[in-house]
């Protein structure tokens, strides 16, 4: 096998530069995409958008380095897509119905420290996904949330109890949330499916809120909130 042939072939000097001069181009059409839509970041993107961003991947990569497709109909395409999105950014403004169906709603993922039930049987939410958003914020039970939201970019808004307002909740983090084996008397312990607190009188007592088939309780926490 002729290593030269893998890396070269016949790639001649004047395509190399060729290839220089289209992605130049496109890696600038693609930032100035990015800029035309004001975000900040990936996490700040939309399921629409990141849509969008994915589709000028193909757009945009395939005239980088193919030597018979001109930059022309790539510059149409992206154009046009930029035209596009502008449009549905101002037809999502003007009816809310249209930004739901391409943005999507919030959603509550916490309310009043415990999880919301719907959510999870629905299977839109992840225990560890949400665990770990909410102890990036410094939260270390579910007692100290009032209210934890899932925006339509990805990030998660959360609302705190104010200390002298929180309760037992369930733990967020991998050492305290561990199943019991043994219940202590005089000691709440939560559910690890939803959250729900109580007393218990044994470790493989069935939850009144959700009412699990895994039966794992947790022992629940009070602590304050450190910043």
């Amino acid at each position: 096998m002729d290593l030269a042939s893998i890396f070269i072939y016949d790639t001649t000097w004047a395509f190399a530069a060729e290839i220089l001069i289209r992605v130049t181009v496109m890696f600038t059409l693609i930032i100035l995409f990015l800029r035309f839509t004001g975000k900040r970041g990936v996490r700040q993107l939309s399921i629409f958008e990141l849509t969008i961003i994915l589709s000028l991947g193909s757009i945009a990569g395939d005239p980088m380095f193919t030597e018979d497709l001109p930059i022309i109909q790539a510059v149409l395409i992206m154009s046009t897509v930029i035209l596009l999105y502008r449009l549905c950014t101002w037809t999502m403004m003007k009816y809310q119905p249209f930004e739901d169906l391409l943005e999507g709603r919030a959603r509550y993922i916490v309310e009043d420290g415990l999880l919301v039930l719907d959510k999870i049987k629905q299977g839109e939410m992840s225990h560890d996904e949400f665990f770990a958003e909410m102890r990036q914020q410094g939260v270390e039970h579910l007692g100290q949330v009032r209210t934890g939201l899932l925006e339509t970019d990805g990030e998660f808004s959360l609302l705190l109890y104010p200390p002298d307002k929180i309760g037992y909740g369930l733990p967020l983090f991998p050492k305290q949330y561990q199943a019991v084996d043994q219940i202590e008397h005089g000691i709440y312990y939560a559910c690890m499916y939803c959250g729900y607190v109580d007393y218990l009188s044994n470790p493989n007592q069935v939850c009144q809120r959700c009412e699990n088939d895994g039966k794992k309780w947790a022992k629940a926490l009070n602590s304050k909130i450190v910043r």
